[in-house]
């Protein structure tokens, strides 16, 4: 478990005294190293509160990268920070709902609070952990936001449009693939019943299952999928959605009212792999479709086709057959390489375990790296030398 702030503790890091040690001490390693003498130096002027001044800076650190500069003064937990959606993903969200009054009624740290705040008319978040409210109290201040303890299914606000990030939980903790959330999306949609809310969920979880009017949209971020936005009727534009973003590109988006009518067929020059957003929002064929490939199976996500595509990981066919795995050692060793990335799509087989077996035919120097990609076609076993391609 992460450190666990006090109240005290936000006291003190708010107070003037706090505020000079946090800027004192910005420097500061913070390394497992140095942890033993940086928290001695702490204790001389920060006393009882020197373990929440290093973890303060600490998490400063690693959310500035995921959360904007403006994180550089706020306040934080080891888990909101994990769970916290990247600025670049808060924000597109935000800009779904711009001109609407918001709620976000499981705000946490505020991160999620903070995007809404550029483009929504009135904004206002509570939390049932009343740290974490007084944290995203300390963060949004300037903003306007107003912030409150509260319980997402006890409504504190009236016409404003709800949005809430349920935590997920498995038997055996938190798990960002977990469908199973808390509170769960039935219970959300109960207590929002005369509006209901938008809800950032897990991007595994099984909307099908859920059945929930509306549309689903899938979010990707440099080539991980990050959430699933499950957007009431009153926002629905489509079905589903796949949205692609990227820190230093425009990205792009599928829906599935795009064509979707390709052919399966033999391999072609290329193997594509799509986006996982692509993937987990079924819209592999629309993508295919768009980019003149085909299928090598119907069940499969894998595409193919004679030209590369400008977006997605793409592997250059250098030779294929059935699969065996002497056949795949014989390419290896052909091919001088020494290092392997193995894919596998339909087949019951561990790359790693393959990976293992197949190291004494790795011969070559590492910089020379093979890609083989493994798959169920038809009712037959493929196996793909490729080498994978950079996105032009």
């Amino acid at each position: 478990m992460g450190f666990a702030f006090t109240r005290e503790d936000l006291d003190y890091l708010v107070s003037g005294s706090g505020l000079e040690v946090l800027a004192a001490n910005d420097g500061l390693v913070l390394s497992a190293g140095s942890l033993l003498s940086d928290l001695t130096r702490l204790r001389r002027t920060a006393g009882e509160h020197a373990a929440a001044v290093a973890e303060t800076i600490r998490l400063r650190r690693l959310a500035v990268p995921k959360l904007g500069e403006q994180a550089a003064g706020w306040l934080l937990t080891d888990e909101a920070l994990q769970q916290a959606s990247p600025q670049r993903v808060a924000r597109h969200r935000a800009q779904r709902v711009a001109g609407v009054g918001m709620h976000d009624v499981t705000c946490s740290i505020g991160s999620d609070l903070f995007a809404l705040t550029a483009g929504s008319p009135v904004v206002v978040g509570s939390d049932l952990d009343p740290i974490r409210a007084r944290m995203a109290a300390h963060n949004l201040r300037g903003t306007g936001a107003g912030v409150v303890v509260g319980d997402a299914l006890k409504p504190v606000s009236r016409g404003l449009l709800a949005y809430a990030d349920p935590a997920r939980r498995t038997s055996g903790g938190r798990r960002i693939t977990s469908a199973d959330t808390l509170p769960s999306v039935a219970d959300l949609d109960t207590a929002w019943a005369t509006r209901p809310p938008v809800l950032r969920v897990p991007p595994g979880i099984d909307y099908d299952a859920l059945a929930r009017p509306g549309e689903v949209e899938v979010v990707s971020l440099d080539g991980s999928a990050r959430e699933a936005v499950l957007w009431p009727a009153e926002f629905a534009q489509v079905g589903r959605r796949a949205t692609v973003l990227s820190s230093d590109g425009p990205g792009y988006g599928l829906t599935d009212q795009d064509p979707d009518d390709v052919p399966v067929a033999d391999v072609g020059r290329w193997i594509v792999d799509p986006d996982p957003a692509v993937v987990r929002s079924h819209l592999v064929r629309h993508f295919a479709a768009r980019h003149g490939l085909w299928q090598l199976d119907p069940h499969l996500a894998y595409l193919t086709g004679d030209v590369r595509p400008a977006v997605g990981r793409a592997f250059e066919v250098l030779d294929s057959a059935p699969y065996r795995e002497r056949t795949v050692a014989d390419w290896l060793r052909a091919a001088d390489a020494g290092t392997v990335e193995i894919k596998v799509r339909g087949m019951d087989l561990d790359p790693d375990v393959l990976r293992r077996r197949l190291r004494p035919a790795l011969k070559g120097p590492g910089s020379v790296v093979r890609t083989v990609v493994l798959a169920r076609v038809g009712r037959g076993q493929m196996a793909y030398l490729t080498a994978a391609s950079p996105a032009p």
